[in-house]
């Protein structure tokens, strides 16, 4: 009886011991099916032993083709390097910094035509006895063919919602097309100042809090982030996806990050540190717009004249004394939920055409001082008088602005063109409708 129990116990032993080695098999090949990578493990001699479903869709294999005990030299071929060479150094153990090979942006070759793009990475697998032996290879080859770097690039630009929808829509290609769009332009206010004095890792601190709220606000109101030039940032408004009322969300995100921009420095104070000021520049029009690069580096972008002429938008604010400055073409269809000033009739460097730009104030809903509101009718009157050539009439206008807000720059910077006509009375030449012409960029 004391030899049946034993018996016994060692069966239950090993059955629990079978149990759990069955266990771990099942959670390493649901490991495996869950990567989307693919990943190959090898024998000691280079065979296959297994291999996950992405890497069987990425050797462009059905899920019951069988491979194992194929040696993985003959079925994965790449173009650009030996890669037998590299498994055999892999399996050999014979030199530590063969055990983890790394080989970037590689052709993979399938049926001796077709072209894949993948990451690949070989690594040895050692003995669980004896760490210096090797017992067989493991293969991972991460996709990034054309798709999957598209994948890539929608998502670092867009939320994810917006980017798999338009996957779906096959619309995200190689090239551009012409799309109507806002384009909203935000740089930080002597940025070179501020940071001078401070650690590069407070910098680095610094923008990435500052980049994190304002991209938020950004896709909140279905915006897609362009680009971040230094301390600058690019988004745009109705690409990919048609976007009925881009100008509307446009100036949504830009009254949120005046908000935002608000909350930040208040943190920043409470910690005794200097506070930052941004300027946004709006413009509404039609931009070419799409993935522009090449097959392997692209970027998604607007690129076109009305593209330019918001960033030119986004650096006059710091000449007006103001935050946000919106084009005539971005006013317009917001005309009736906003509160806005027309600030100037200006042409900017490198474009001919002039441009209507206005002050963006803030939202109908919200409370107005009516001293605001009084400064503003001052200063539309003196508008008006100014381009009628009545310089004496605008310049009291604008100082009765002034008089209300001694901090309107906008008015400030008319009452001394005033000065400066009434000095020197324009020709019909000199004039030209009253257009401001900024020679700076």
């Amino acid at each position: 009886m004391e030899a049946f129990n034993i018996q016994a116990g060692v069966a239950l032993q090993n059955a629990q011991l079978f149990n759990t080695v069955k266990q771990q098999e099942q959670m390493q090949r649901d490991i495996l099916r869950s990567l989307s990578n693919g990943v190959i493990s090898t024998d000691k001699a280079g065979n296959i032993i297994a291999a996950n479903e992405s890497a069987m869709s990425i050797l462009g294999l059905n899920a019951d083709d069988k491979i194992e005990g194929k040696s993985i030299t003959e079925l994965i071929a790449i173009k650009e390097g030996d890669f037998s060479k590299w498994c055999n150094d892999a399996l050999s153990g014979a030199d530590i910094k063969y055990t983890q090979q790394y080989y970037p942006d590689r052709t993979l070759v399938m049926g001796g035509k077709e072209e894949h793009s993948i990451n690949l990475s070989i690594n040895s697998i050692a003995d669980a006895s004896e760490n210096q032996q090797v017992r067989g290879a493991l293969v991972v080859m991460e996709d990034i063919s054309d798709e999957k770097r598209l994948k890539s690039t929608m998502y670092r630009y867009m939320t994810q919602e917006l980017a798999e929808e338009l996957l779906k829509l096959d619309d995200a290609k190689l090239g551009g097309d012409r799309k109507e769009v806002s384009i909203l332009f935000s740089d930080i206010r002597g940025y070179t100042t501020l940071t001078e004095n401070l650690e590069a890792e407070e910098v680095v601190s610094m923008l990435n809090e500052y980049f994190e709220s304002m991209v938020e606000a950004v896709f909140k109101h279905k915006g897609t982030l362009d680009k971040y030039i230094g301390d600058a940032i690019m988004a745009v408004f109705g690409s990919p996806l048609p976007l009925e009322e881009h100008a509307w969300m446009a100036v949504q995100t830009a009254l949120e990050m005046r908000q935002r921009l608000r909350d930040f420095n208040h943190r920043r104070h409470s910690m005794n540190k200097p506070r930052i000021d941004i300027g946004i520049g709006i413009n509404s029009d039609t931009v070419i717009s799409g993935n522009i690069g090449s097959s392997k580096r692209m970027e998604f972008t607007a690129i076109g004249d009305g593209v330019n002429l918001g960033s030119r938008l986004e650096s006059v604010t710091k000449h007006y004394g103001c935050d946000i400055i919106i084009s005539d073409n971005s006013f317009k269809p917001c005309q009736q939920h906003i509160w806005a000033r027309e600030l100037d009739y200006i042409r900017v460097k490198g474009r001919n055409e002039p441009v209507a730009i206005y002050e963006l104030v803030g939202l109908r809903t919200d409370r107005v001082e009516a001293k605001k509101l009084d400064a503003i009718a001052h200063y539309h009157k003196g508008r008006e008088y100014y381009l009628n050539r009545q310089f004496t009439f605008a310049k009291a206008e604008f100082n009765k602005a002034v008089e209300i807000d001694s901090h309107d720059h906008a008015a400030m910077l008319h009452v001394r063109r005033c000065k400066h006509w009434l000095q020197s009375p324009p020709s019909d030449a000199d004039w030209d409708d009253g257009v401001w012409t900024y020679k700076d960029k």
